[in-house]
């Protein structure tokens, strides 16, 4: 079955940087669009970065551009998600999904992963 196991959230102060991996098994993972998003407590799910099957396209919600890069390996199965100048906002589960087009919207995304925690303390 497809699975989707994400890694690298922790605790970090405001400021600091974190990298997200995402590894992928079960799927064809160079035939799909892939992406990130956060839901933090009490809040919906919202979209932080997608990117596309080849990484020629990418696509970041305003307020993490300029400070978060998506990336991805497909020889290694693997999905990235590079943080820097993280702020206390950002503080939420971070989920990595695929999808078969440009997973900006919940609605196109076909898996999700179990997701991470980041915290950013100020």
């Amino acid at each position: 079955q497809v699975q989707l196991v994400e890694s690298g959230g922790g605790l970090v102060q405001a400021g600091g940087s974190l990298r997200l991996s995402c590894t992928a098994s079960g799927l064809t993972f160079s035939s799909y669009c892939m992406g990130w998003f956060r839901q933090a407590p009490g809040k919906e799910r919202e979209f932080v970065a997608a990117i596309s099957w080849n990484a020629i396209s990418t696509y970041s919600a305003d307020f993490v551009k300029g400070r978060f890069t998506i990336s991805r390996d497909n020889a290694k199965n693997t999905l990235y998600l590079q943080m820097n100048s993280l702020k206390p906002e950002d503080t939420a589960v971070y989920y990595c999904a695929a999808g078969d087009t440009m997973v900006v919207f919940t609605r196109r995304v076909d898996y999700w992963g179990q997701g991470t925690p980041v915290t950013v303390s100020s």
